[in-house]
Formats: C-alpha cells, structure tokens, sequence
C-alpha cells in the first residue's frame, strides 16, 4: 500500500493532511505520475516543456 504522505510547496514541509499545517495551503502529492508507453499528450508536455525553457 502506497503511503498517504503530502508535500506543501508553498513551505516545503511533508505531511498527512490535505492542508498543511504551517501555512494553511493545499498539500499535493510528492510523486510523479506513472510512466506508460502509450503516453496520450506526451507530445504536449513535451512542446509546453520546450516553450517555458
């Protein structure tokens, strides 16, 4: 079973809630998505990548 743990990236602190509790903001989820070959808009992510470098 995956651990419930959140991140804040306003304070980059790591908690269980879905707020975090020094800043009261929304906590998101620390890992990245899952890889699949059969990837639908990596061709997107990919030009929206290249256009903010």
């Amino acid at each position: 079973m995956r651990s419930s743990i959140l991140h804040c990236k306003k304070c980059n602190v790591f908690t269980l809630g879905s707020m975090c509790d020094n800043c009261n903001s929304k906590t998101s989820n620390p890992l990245p998505p899952k890889y699949s070959p059969e990837d639908k808009y990596g061709k997107y992510r990919r030009m929206l990548k290249e256009k903010s470098s």
